[in-house]
């Protein structure tokens, strides 16, 4: 038996709906006023909604286009209103059969047919429209994800398609699902690699605080500090852009708020009674983006994307060494012996994620050669170490750490670019 809830204003001249339609073999679920009208119908889910509303008015309207938007169901309406606005409002509503001056017993049946009729050709309209819709995102998202395959393993528009295909026919996946993935996990690394760019970056800063402190070249360390402060901007912007800031929204808060005083420090002349002060901010900036680094790692589903925290994290600890043995060479006892006690144990923190690094499972040529050269680069770096107290020894420094975080940096951009390490 087919069940309908009534919908209706205060009428004198309504006539008596739960008999007419219960005399038509209709069941009436009940009666109920507009405001009550979806949490009734979720409630009760009627085959129909039956609507008597002499004069059309807003509230009708704004409660039949809830329940168009809650859950959909059929509606009939009868009505007085002969009006072309209300006819054109209730069918933007979700009125399936709006009837003008034409309640009658015998044409109830007929009447909530047809409603039903219009109702579920509007549902497979709607239906069809969705699966087109699909079809046109799927297609831009198998066409993005072709660019990437494209780009990182240098092949051909048929051959990007071939792998794709591959891909989704192996995980039991639409071809959409699986472009869709690939996007996720290219989203995910570059997040990772920005994000751990500012671990380095702030460890940077530092170094080149401190040569300008030392002396020496000091116009060409502010230039390359007024450029890294820009690198910073940038990406933070980038990580403002890319993240979600529901899930992530407060960790890049944290970067936020660790990197303004920072920044304020920055814009002084370098001031040797300043520098430990700089290098605590930057360790708060340091702290802050490694734990959103580390959380989006932990966020991505390829579990590969440890192997560009790990590459990212090289980068910091160059930078961070570099620092350390120049805080050891410019600042006074007790705070120099804990300077160079810590560029200790950066070195061998270095040493153990470089063997970690050899053994991952990097597998193309050019991350091969990229880690290669970074562990070519390192000696160079770690000599220039003993040095630092002497002018000559901290140019040593200052260009050896620069060419190994440029190693680095290589080496990094080639784990994100490797579709091969990364979805594995």
């Amino acid at each position: 038996m087919t069940s309908i809830l009534l919908l209706h204003d205060p009428d004198a001249a309504m006539p008596d709906l739960a008999a007419d339609f219960s005399a038509a073999g209709i069941h009436v679920l009940g009666a109920v006023p507009c405001h009550m009208l979806v949490q009734e119908a979720v409630r009760r889910t009627p085959d129909v909604v039956v609507c008597w509303v002499p004069q059309a008015h807003d509230a009708l309207f704004e409660a039949l286009a809830l329940l168009r938007a809650t859950q959909a169901l059929p509606v009939l309406a009868f009505t007085r209103d002969a009006g072309v606005e209300a006819l054109e409002r209730a069918l933007d509503a979700g009125v399936h059969a709006w009837v003008v001056q034409g309640y009658a017993v015998a044409r109830l049946r007929a009447l909530l047919q047809l409603a039903q009729a219009r109702f579920r050709r509007e549902q497979g309209l709607r239906g069809a429209l969705d699966e087109l819709n699909q079809r046109f995102e799927e297609r831009k998202l198998v066409d993005r994800a072709k660019g990437i395959l494209m780009l990182a393993r240098q092949v051909p528009e048929d051959e990007a398609y071939r792998l794709l295909r591959a891909g989704a026919m192996q995980g039991k996946q639409r071809l959409g699902q699986c472009a869709q993935q690939l996007i996720d996990t290219v989203d995910e690394a570059a997040g990772i690699n920005r994000a751990g760019q500012l671990r380095m970056l702030s460890q940077r800063l530092v170094k080149l605080y401190a040569l300008q402190v030392a002396g020496g070249d000091v116009a060409a360390q502010r230039d390359l500090q007024a450029a890294t402060v820009l690198q910073v901007q940038r990406r933070i912007e980038q990580l403002t852009r890319l993240l979600s800031k529901p899930t992530f929204g407060d960790l890049l808060d944290g970067v936020l708020t660790a990197w303004a005083p920072l920044e304020r420090r920055l814009a002084d002349a370098p001031r040797a009674a300043s520098l430990l002060l700089l290098d605590a901010q930057a360790q708060a900036l340091l702290d802050a983006a490694d734990t959103l680094t580390t959380a989006l790692q932990h966020a991505g589903a390829a579990p590969s994307l440890h192997v560009i925290n790990l590459a990212g994290r090289q980068r910091m600890l160059s930078q961070r060494l570099a620092k350390e043995a120049l805080l050891a060479a410019l600042l006074a006892e007790p705070a120099a012996t804990l300077a160079r006690e810590a560029a200790h144990r950066t070195a061998e923190e270095a040493r153990q994620a470089l063997a970690a690094l050899q053994a991952a499972p990097l597998s193309s040529v050019e991350i091969r050669a990229s880690l290669a050269a970074a562990a070519a680069a390192w000696p160079a770096m770690t000599a220039a170490i003993d040095t630092a107290a002497t002018p000559e020894g901290r140019a040593q420094l200052a260009e050896a750490s620069e060419a190994l975080l440029e190693r680095l940096e290589q080496l990094t951009a080639e784990v994100e670019r490797s579709m091969q390490a990364l979805i594995g």
